[in-house]
């Protein structure tokens, strides 16, 4: 049930192909196959239209991941994982990192209470 959920500044969207940077992460996901069940992958980013950053005086902008992953990683999977997501975000914005002022980040959160959920798209992915 791994989830990846970006939340990026309305200040950005010109000036990066957000879809790109999805698809780029669920790559980076995805090549940790034996830690990442694609069929419960989802990978979305939303704009955050109201925000405002450090005293606001600046077109500053900011891009934040969250990972929210179930328990049953070593430390060490979820250490790669992390850094390997992390350098993929970083180098799609390499160029407008250069360009502006923008902070990235990524956090890691892993359930500790039961999830709820209903999935069939496993099964699609068992049969090939």
């Amino acid at each position: 049930m791994p989830h990846l959920i970006i939340e990026y500044t309305a200040n950005l969207k010109e000036e990066t192909d957000m879809m790109e940077l999805l698809k780029k992460v669920n790559d980076s996901l995805l090549s940790h196959s034996t830690i990442i069940p694609i069929g419960g992958l989802r990978t979305r980013a939303i704009e955050i239209k109201d925000y405002l950053i450090a005293d606001g005086t600046e077109d500053d902008a900011f891009v934040h991941a969250t990972l929210k992953l179930g328990g049953g990683r070593t430390e060490e999977e979820k250490k790669l994982l992390c850094n390997d997501l992390f350098a993929t975000i970083k180098d799609h914005f390499i160029d407008l990192y250069e360009k502006r002022y923008l902070a990235l980040s990524l956090e890691l959160h892993e359930f500790t209470n039961p999830t709820y959920k209903q999935n069939n798209i496993h099964a699609r992915y068992k049969k090939e």
